[in-house]
This record gives structure tokens, C-alpha cells and sequence, in this order.
């Protein structure tokens, strides 16, 4: 686009503070709206293509434009959450809304986009332009409990995902969600669940807090939502990288934590208590595993009877199962030849499909091409064959981008 000189000096006084005041000299007075007088918690709009003339100005959603219908040329977003355009009024757009970020410090100003602007909105998150803050989510009811993988005992495997604004959301596997967190979870840099931690039947998530390494423990309802927190990790869990909740590897019946030492590469085991905490740490991986980029924790994958490990290596995009024995790990076995990069997170809720085996799905980044979905925020599904190993993946999604965490 191009710049003009009054862009460019307003760009300068934005830099320094000043508004059309202070551009035009201490006492003038304006004869026209430059970009600085946009206030701050506002949206503006200009009908020139260098924010001059009358201003435009709403922080509410807006239906109709009236005088101002198809005529913006430069706006700005000096709001705290996205700004929707769209085409038609009431919100309609067959092409899809047009996203402008939130600029609070005014440093993004320009074009709209499309000059055929006739309604606008603002959202916490840009998904919700075109449609909810949630992706979809189906599936099938499973013949038996697997324990984990279940916020409602439904028998249906659930996903929770975490938004960009820091919500929770709920999804039961209808195709529905329901948000679970108001907000504040961007302040969890580890988010995880398999079973039931604290010992009354529900299943539980698990939060690494980043600002201080404390772990916190959030019980289920068994309705889909989280009870009040529990710290039972006081301090020293940013040294911990790949915090996974496993199932009971220890053999004792109750729901275990692993995690990998970032200065050392090794693994240890963080077994369960009666009490819904952690006991004492057992070494279960003398060094290593800072090969590893992403710990999974399936279920039982081979008909054993015991939690499995799938592990994928992130120099060689190679996805490893390393079956459980009581307490420890057995012999990994190659369960996917490479290519495993491609895929941005691993999603282990159990038996999605309804056939009794446990599953994994997982979600792309750009460098996945598949029948009918390709790039970011495909969901693959891959169904286990009850011997360790995956089916082929099935896309089945293509809305699972903009999040900041699945589990």
C-alpha cells in the first residue's frame, strides 16, 4: 500500500504520543481526525486511505453501518480483542469475515481488507469470527470404561482444548463444547490428564503453573468441569519437560506422572499416592529422552493389560512404543517409519473409535498433506489394532487451528 507523508508523520507522532494536536503544533486546532485520535479501547475507521477526515469510532458490536456502510478505507483496531468484518450486514459474509488483530498500542493501522464492509464484531479469539472458540469433536461409545480419556464416565472419549484467550473448553464428543475455564490458563505452560489422580473415581487434569514451576492439581466433577485446585507440586517443575499423566504404571492401581529431566535427559516415574498427590520419583530412563519431543500415554495399545508409552524422536520423525512393565518401560518397538514431524500435537483419550481398542489423533502443522485436508489443523484419527501398532490415519477435521493446546 502506499504511504503517504501524513501516514508517515502520524506513524512518527504515534511513536512519540502525540495526537493531531501535537502533529499540527501546541494550540492549532485540527481541521481534520488523524490516526492518533483514535482512543484507545476503540475501533476507528476512516473514508480516506490516510485516516483523514471524520473518524468513525465503536468498542460494540454493530449490525448495520448506516451512513458508514461500504465505506471504510483505513481502520484501526485499538481494542483488546479481534476485530470480524464482514460484507453483509448482521454479520453475514459468504467468503468468510475479514480478522484484524487487537492493537491496543496502535502500531497495525491500514486498509480493511475489502471495501464492502457492512457490519462488525469483536471476539477473543479470531476462530470465533466465523464460527465457536472450539473445534469439533465426535465420538463413538466405547463397550467399556477405559478410565481416562472420560471427564463425564459417559464412556465416550472427550477432549479438552485450551484457547488463545486462555479459555477452557469441553468438547464430549457430539460435535458440541462447553467452556470449562473463564480464562487465566495461558498461565500454564503444561497442561495433562489420564485417570483419576485424586482418588474419588473422576478423572483429573493437571497444570504446570510457568510463572513459578508449581504443579496444581484440578479434580473432574464427572460432569465435564474442574473442581478448585490442588498444589501438590510446591516448586522446581520448569526443570521438567514432556510432563505426561500416564495411568498406572506402577502397578498399584492408581494414576502416575511422568516427566523428563531437561538437564539430564532422563526419565522419571512420579507415582501416584492415596492421598492425591505425588510420592517419591523413580528413575525409569537413565538418559536420552531429550531425543524425544513428544511423550504420548495411549492406554494399553497391545492387549496386555498395562499403560503404554508412544514416544516420537524428534531427529528422525520416528514413532516409538515402549510397552509398560510394572514400574518401568520395556524394549521400544518401531511403530512409524518417519514422518511424524508433521504433526503439531498428539491427542490420547482412549477408544474414540468404539471397537474396544485404545486410539491416538493427532493435529497437523503446515507440512502435512492428506486426502482431503492438507497444512495446519487437520485432525488425523488413528485407530489402534490392539497389538501396539496404528491403523493408516484418517483427516477428519480441518478446524483445530488457532488453539493453544489440546489434551
Amino acid at each position: 500500500m502506499r504511504t503517504s507523508m501524513l501516514r508517515r508523520l502520524v506513524t512518527v507522532a504515534t511513536a512519540l504520543g502525540l495526537g493531531s494536536a501535537g502533529l499540527l503544533g501546541v494550540g492549532a486546532v485540527p481541521a481534520q481526525a488523524v490516526v492518533q485520535d483514535c482512543p484507545r479501547g476503540y475501533f476507528c475507521a476512516w473514508k480516506t486511505d490516510n485516516a483523514t477526515g471524520t473518524m468513525f469510532k465503536t468498542k460494540v458490536n454493530t449490525p448495520t453501518l448506516g451512513a458508514w456502510d461500504n465505506a471504510f478505507r483505513t481502520v484501526a483496531n485499538r481494542t483488546d480483542k479481534f476485530l470480524c468484518t464482514y460484507d453483509g450486514a448482521n454479520y453475514a459474509d459468504p467468503v468468510g469475515a475479514g480478522v484484524r488483530d487487537p492493537d491496543p498500542e496502535l502500531r497495525d493501522w491500514g486498509g480493511p481488507g475489502s471495501y464492502s464492509v457492512s457490519s462488525l464484531k469483536f471476539v477473543p479469539t479470531a476462530r470465533e469470527c466465523d464460527g465457536p472458540a472450539y473445534p469439533e469433536w465426535h465420538s463413538y461409545t466405547a463397550p467399556k470404561a477405559a478410565g481416562f480419556g472420560d471427564l463425564n464416565a459417559d464412556r465416550k472419549s472427550d477432549i479438552v482444548v485450551r484457547d488463545t484467550a486462555g479459555r477452557l473448553w469441553y468438547l464430549p464428543g457430539d460435535l458440541t463444547g462447553r467452556m470449562i475455564g473463564t480464562g487465566g490458563w495461558n498461565a500454564m505452560n503444561a497442561l495433562t490428564r489420564h485417570g483419576d489422580f485424586s482418588r474419588d473415581g473422576r478423572e483429573d487434569v493437571i497444570a504446570r503453573e510457568a510463572s513459578t514451576g508449581k504443579l496444581w492439581l484440578y479434580p473432574g466433577t464427572g460432569t465435564g468441569s474442574l473442581g478448585a485446585r490442588k498444589l501438590i507440586g510446591s516448586g522446581g517443575w520448569n526443570s521438567m519437560d514432556r510432563i505426561t499423566a500416564f495411568g498406572d504404571l506402577s502397578g498399584d492401581g492408581r494414576a502416575d506422572l511422568i516427566a523428563v529431566e531437561k538437564a539430564t535427559g532422563k526419565l522419571w516415574l512420579y507415582p501416584g499416592t492415596s492421598t492425591g498427590t505425588l510420592g517419591a520419583r523413580k528413575l525409569i530412563g537413565s538418559g536420552g529422552w531429550n531425543a524425544m519431543n513428544t511423550l504420548v500415554a495411549p492406554g494399553d495399545t497391545n492387549g496386555d493389560g498395562r499403560a503404554d508409552l508412544i514416544a516420537r524422536e524428534a531427529s528422525t520423525g520416528k514413532l516409538w512404543l515402549y510397552p509398560g512393565r510394572t514400574g518401568a518401560v520395556g524394549s521400544r518397538v518401531l511403530i512409524g517409519s518417519g514422518g511424524w514431524n508433521v504433526m503439531a500435537s498428539f491427542l490420547a483419550v482412549g477408544d474414540f473409535g468404539g471397537d474396544g481398542v485404545n486410539d491416538i489423533a493427532t493435529v497437523t502443522t503446515s507440512g502435512y498433506v492428506g486426502e482431503g485436508c492438507r497444512g495446519v489443523g487437520c485432525l488425523v484419527l488413528y485407530g489402534g489394532t490392539g497389538t501396539g501398532t496404528l491403523k493408516p490415519g484418517t483427516p477428519e477435521m480441518h478446524n483445530w487451528s488457532g488453539l493453544n493446546g489440546a489434551f
